[in-house]
């Protein structure tokens, strides 16, 4: 009888498990031909990825080094084309899907697994990064893995255990390599052991020393990249929560945040984790696996909600949350038999994620639907940096030599090293050079690239939208030629540039205080 009891749940939990590569799989060849299909452009953040990938390191400016080695895999296999430079992010949510299906399956069985791993890849947030590439694929991944092997953990004996404790460590280091949000995770473990006498009883003091041996050593080639460069990237993640400039105590914000996530994670899957959680914590209901994944997914949720309230939080923030959530979400919908929940939350999900293909394919259908605005920085990129080489050709070829094509964004910075790869990598070609606004480098192109005299002395500037172009023509002796030139994003928008050739660059010193050039005095 115990044995036809076991083959019956073998049979099942193979049948969910062959039902999660087949549904995972089908996603992943649809997103593979809207990645291969789409003309939308590189967002210029993804353009800056792509250019770190040229220089590999072990650390960068703004962001850890995994999405730049991933970056230059992808591209080694393929070319440089948009879809090699983004093929790592699809690649991965498909693999943290399946091992979620493991995690479920282990903490609630076969078919939890199964809806665990439809969550995922039908989450919205998850359905926007497939089609770019970004630091949450890696992160989510490898933060998967950690996951994984800490429920292994439970379960393993010597020797065995030795061996997941130090993959552990190595997983959790990836996902540090891949954002700094890898933190949580390590919170979470620490959280776990706090309040649970069955999360202690899983470690011993050699899977101890192997886990925290495993995860420095992963992380040690970033932390001494780091400190060679003042802490850099560490810095910046700080930066970005930008808690004096904002007033405390902002409920809107909080509130904001908080509803953000119902469009992260999806309306149902979010619902049912803020609702499951206060309610099994107040009644005291949560098994075992519900506290171990609670330890996982609310950590995130909870100080990004905080960080909302004092200052601001981007949406994505908690997406940490959200392997451990869906585990959860699957987990006690199906405990609580919310079958038509499920399906109508799945369902909504994925008439989402079909219109957001439907998006990539054919970039009309946001047009139609007045959602164009969401589109517009993956938009006309290639035509606006065609329009500054065409002028600096121009320039070279009226007037003679041009020092340097100079930028004051970011973006077109980083959009020109990417559209504009078979120009600028010419001989004879000006190198491409980041005007510094402030007294200190505020980005990666203004680090590595930052305008001074020597490529000063003859260059052609670019200024979106010409929001700085005043601060610029005072820190030359000279400027001329000015040119306006607009690309058409969509029916109602358009990309504005001010090109124009500035002379002798001597910039006025920046105010002590505030870092910022003195205002332009106006005519």
């Amino acid at each position: 009888m115990q044995a036809a009891h076991e083959s019956l749940k073998y049979s099942v939990e193979e049948r969910a498990w062959r039902l999660t590569l087949l549904m995972v799989a089908g996603l992943t060849i649809i997103r593979l031909i809207a990645l291969f299909t789409t003309p939308l452009e590189l967002y210029p953040d993804e353009a800056q990825y792509w250019l770190w990938s040229r220089e590999l390191a072990f650390g960068y400016f703004s962001k850890p080094p995994m999405i730049a080695w991933l970056i230059w895999l992808t591209t080694k296999i393929g070319g440089d084309a948009e879809p090699w430079v983004r093929l790592s992010a699809l690649i991965l949510h498909a693999g943290a899907a399946l091992v979620i299906h493991r995690i479920a399956r282990t903490l609630y069985g076969g078919w939890s697994g199964l809806v665990a791993a439809a969550i995922y890849s039908l989450m919205p947030g998850v359905v926007l990064s497939s089609g770019l590439v970004a630091t949450d694929a890696p992160l989510l991944f490898f933060l998967a893995l950690t996951i994984w092997a800490y429920v292994d953990l439970a379960t393993a004996y010597a020797p065995r255990r030795y061996f997941v404790a130090l993959g552990m460590g190595v997983a959790l280091g990836l996902a540090f390599l891949s954002k700094y949000a890898a933190i949580y995770a390590l919170g979470s473990i620490v959280l776990h052991a706090l309040i649970s006498k069955e999360a202690r009883k899983r470690w011993c003091p050699a899977a101890i020393v192997l886990f925290i041996t495993a995860f420095v050593l992963t992380l040690a080639p970033n932390f001494a990249w780091n400190a060679s460069h003042q802490f850099s990237t560490v810095k910046h993640t700080a930066s970005n929560a930008n808690w004096g400039a904002h007033t405390l105590f902002n409920f809107r914000e909080l509130i904001e945040f908080v509803g953000s996530q119902f469009g992260v994670f999806g309306p149902v899957p979010f619902a049912v984790l803020l609702g499951g959680s206060i309610w099994l914590g107040v009644k005291r209901k949560l098994a075992s696996p519900d506290l171990l994944l609670l330890c996982f997914a609310a950590p995130p949720l909870i100080i990004v909600a905080g960080e909302a309230f004092v200052s601001r939080a981007n949406a994505n923030w908690a997406g940490a949350a959200f392997v451990a959530g869906s585990v959860l979400a699957a987990g006690w919908l199906l405990r609580w038999n919310a079958r038509r929940w499920l399906i109508g939350g799945l369902a909504f999900q994925a008439l989402f994620a079909l219109f957001f293909v439907a998006c990539m394919i054919s970039p009309k259908v946001a047009d139609a639907t007045g959602l164009s605005n969401g589109f517009k920085r993956v938009r006309g990129w290639d035509q606006t940096v065609q329009a500054i080489i065409e002028r600096s050709r121009e320039e070279q070829a009226l007037r003679g030599e041009l020092s340097a094509v100079a930028m004051d964004d970011r973006f077109v910075y980083n959009a020109a090293a990417y559209y504009g790869r078979d120009y600028f990598g010419q001989p004879g070609a000006p190198p491409l050079r980041m005007w510094v606004h402030e007294a200190h480098p505020q980005n990666q192109a203004e680090t590595s690239a930052p305008l001074d005299a020597h490529y000063g002395r003859r260059a052609l500037i670019v200024s979106l939208e010409g929001g700085y172009r005043p601060e610029i023509e005072q820190d030359f002796k000279a400027h001329s030629g000015l040119q306006i030139a607009r690309v058409r994003l969509d029916r109602k928008r358009s990309r504005r540039i001010d090109l124009f050739v500035a002379e002798g660059f001597a910039p006025l010193p920046r105010d002590p205080i505030t870092g910022l050039p003195p205002r332009p005095r106006r005519p």
